[in-house]
Order: C-alpha cells, then structure tokens, then sequence
C-alpha cells in the first residue's frame, strides 16, 4: 500500500507544471556555470546593484516572458499602454503579498467595474445629444461562430458611440423585428434626441425604416451611402447573364473575365508552397483574398495586382518558373500568358481608372465624418468624372454617344434613384458653400426647383 502511495505521489509530481527558468543573457556557459555565477554575483553585488535591484528586474522579466510564451499572447500587447501602466503601478507601490485577479473575478466584478467607468467616461458624449441631435446607424454581420448579430451605434458631430449588439440566432430578420429592436435603442436614447436611422438598402431594412417613419415623424430613415455605391460597382463588376440585364451583360462581361483571370492566377500562386515561395521571392508585396462581403472587394484585388505587377512579370520570366514542373503545364502557360499581357493589364487599368472616382467617394463617405450635406453634390460629380475617364479612354467628344458609358450612367442612376431621399436635398441647400458660386449648378433653374420640391418634402 505504502509503495502504490509513492508511486501515485510521483506521477503527481511529474504531472505538475514545472517551473523551467529562462536562460540569462550570456549563452555560452553552461547551465551549472550559470548558476554558480549567478550566487557569485548577488555575494559581490554593489551598492549601484542593490539601489536598483538588478537581478530582482531580470527575475521579473523572465516571469513576464514566460507569461507571454506560455499563454500564447502577441507581443503587440505590450505595446498596450494599460500592460506598462499595470506594472508600473505595483512597482511603485507597496504590495506585498498581493495576488493578481483570478478567473472568476476578471469576468465578473471587475468587467462591471469596467463598464461603469466606460460609461462614466462616455457621458460628456451623451450631454450633447440633445443640442447635436444623434443618428443611429444599424448593420447585420455573422461572427466566428456563424451567429447573426445586429449592431447599433449613436454617432454625432461629438463623435460615433457603440450600443448594443443583438444576438439574432433563431429570429427571422423581418422588418417587424428590426423596427422593434430600432424603438429599444431610440426609447434608450430619448426619441427626440434622435433624427435619423441609418440601414442598409436591404428590402426587410428598409421597411423598418418606413415603419420608424410612421412612429416617429421626425426621424428619417436614410439608407447608407457607402453600401448603395458598393451595390453599384457589383452591377458594374459582376454583371449577371440573365435576360433583364442583357445590355448590361454585353458591355460589361469582359470586366467579371478580367477579374477571374485575377482570381485564377491569385489562386495558382497561393495554393501551391513551391508556388507561393517563388512568389515571396520576386515579390515584396502579398496577394490579398478580399471576402466578397466587404466593400469594393473586386477593385482591391485588381489594385493590388496593378502594384505587384513588375514582380509577377519578373517571376515568369525567371529561371526558377522556367525549370519549374507542374502536372497542369496548361494553367502555368495560362498564368503566364497574362501576366505578359499587354492588352490585360491596359483593360485592368481601364477598369481602375473609370471606377476610381466611385472608389474616391465609398473612402470619403466611409469615415466618421459628417458628409450628409456633401452626397448631393458628391454624386453628381461623381458621374461626370466617370464619364470623363470613359470617353478619354474611347478618344471620343463628351457630347458623342458612348454605349457603355450610358450602361455605367443607367447603374450609377438606378442606384441613387432607390437610395436618394428629401433629406439629401435639404442638408444640401442649407451647405453655405453653394450660395457663393452663382454659376454652381444649385442656381440652375431646373436642379433648384428640384432642390427646393425635396426640401418641401422634408416638412
């Protein structure tokens, strides 16, 4: 019985962490020699030694290091001004036998300490809702776990403020649900604090729009800007072959061919480890893999292949891609071929240069800042650059005919034609900078009584 004991106590032992110290910053002595100059040092330390407590700094270190590689934590965290104040704070302060939070009370107590001071901290935010006014802005999106959340900001001329996020697993998304969730946030704020809600142009979004609309007279519902020009460009860039939209298709299909071939040899290079390597080599640039669901994806991708051009040309013209032997020599010859390609990479140019002015404005619209006041005109102006690249590019006059700049005109239309509301016309006429210039389009007759029509609408 006594020998079952000790043997149970030693495998107790050998299952127990061991505490393995990290080596010093002299490499060359062995581990024994380590430790015996180790105790020579601290016999013959210095008064300068003792003062700043050398080897109590080097031990502390050490624990720290070994934190970070036994818990997997990024070093970016100590870049984190919180991790150097947490230090700093019990070094400087009399602590003895003091015991850093454990489990329980880092997910309890301590985050509801936290959320308190947060709000404490937003609530200068808060005062000025009610002389700022607030618009909510309200977006769909799955987490790692596939779980569909709807998330909800304030945001003002003091700033974007977080919510709440909805967890909407085993909730069917109709407008009914999320003009209920819509009322939770706009009671929590005060309605009369509130002037506008922000959605996608969803169908189910935009009726809970309409329906907040009926409750509330004086909030708007405005449906998002940024999400309405990505909408646009995936008309544009991925047109469908189906029968309403054969126009479309015949002039624009060879854009949706220009960026699978863009796909494709993306695809050959990054599947394969000798590929990939070959790659790195000739190019200091990485391959991006955009998710279709963020904005421009398609124009990413083709922008950063217009950067890693010389590279890629370089490669295929290398030896290493000559001696190299793939079983489908076919998508070799296919990759190369395009990269070599000067009528390729003119039509991914040609691609970039006409839908760089509705890339311009997703980037400027994207942002924290006020643009309400600035669609109107953004947009307008938006277009004609559009048309400018377009017909340069066919060598032809503004005033003559372009077949495919009229498809391009009739998608960018469409677009703002579903997404514009009163709301844009009013911030528009009451922008300041419009009055200065007479000749500004907002004095011709027909856009400004137009204008004012929307502005009537309004009230």
């Amino acid at each position: 019985m006594k020998k079952l004991e000790e043997e149970v106590e030693n495998k107790r032992k050998d299952a127990a962490p061991k505490d393995i110290p990290l080596p010093s910053g002299g490499t060359q002595m062995d581990w024994t020699s380590n430790i015996s100059f180790s105790n020579k040092r601290k016999s013959s330390m210095g008064p300068l030694e003792k003062a700043f407590d050398v080897d109590g700094r080097a031990k502390l270190d050490e624990e720290i290091a070994r934190m970070f590689f036994t818990g997997g934590f990024p070093f970016n965290l100590t870049r984190n001004p919180y991790y150097v104040r947490a230090f700093s704070f019990a070094a400087n302060h009399n602590l003895s036998g003091y015991v850093p939070p454990g489990y329980n009370k880092l997910r309890t107590t301590l985050l509801q300490q936290e959320k308190a001071n947060v709000e404490r901290l937003l609530q200068p935010l808060k005062a000025t809702w009610r002389e700022r006014c607030v618009t909510i802005v309200s977006d769909g999106w799955s987490g790692p776990q596939r779980r569909p959340i709807i998330n909800f900001m304030a945001t003002s001329g003091s700033g974007p403020m977080f919510l709440k996020a909805v967890n909407c697993m085993s909730e069917v998304n109709s407008k009914e649900f999320i003009a209920n969730l819509m009322k939770e946030v706009i009671d929590e704020i005060d309605h009369q604090n509130v002037v506008q809600v922000i959605t996608d142009n969803a169908s189910n979004c935009k009726g809970a729009g309409e329906m907040i609309e009926g409750v509330y007279p004086h909030i708007y519902w405005t449906p998002c800007v940024v999400h309405t020009l990505n909408l646009a460009l995936k008309n544009i860039c991925a047109a469908k072959n189906v029968d309403n939209n054969i126009e479309v298709y015949d002039e624009c299909h060879w854009i949706t061919e220009i960026h699978g071939d863009a796909v494709h040899i993306k695809n050959f290079i990054m599947n394969h480890t000798m590929r990939l390597s070959m790659f790195n080599k000739f190019v200091s640039l990485k391959l991006l893999s955009v998710a279709d669901t963020r904005f421009v994806s398609i124009i990413v991708m083709l922008k950063r292949f217009k950067l890693i051009r010389r590279g890629l040309e370089t490669m295929v013209l290398s030896d290493e891609w000559a001696f190299y032997r793939e079983d489908d020599t076919g998508k070799a010859r296919f990759v190369r071929d395009k990269v070599l390609s000067e009528y390729w990479w003119d039509q991914l140019n040609y691609i970039l240069a006409f839908s760089d002015p509705i890339y311009s404005m997703i980037r400027a619209c994207d942002t924290d800042k006020s643009c309400l006041h600035l669609v109107y005109e953004m947009w307008d102006s938006m277009i004609e650059k559009v048309k400018i690249q377009i017909y340069k590019h066919e060598e032809k006059s503004l005033d003559s005919y372009s077949a495919f700049f009229n498809v391009i005109y009739d998608i960018l239309v469409a677009r703002w034609g579903k997404s514009s509301t009163p709301i844009h016309c009013l911030a528009h006429s009451l922008n300041p900078r419009y009055y200065i210039n007479s000749s500004n389009y907002l004095f011709q007759l027909f856009n400004f009584i137009f204008i004012l029509y929307n502005v009537f609408l309004c009230y």
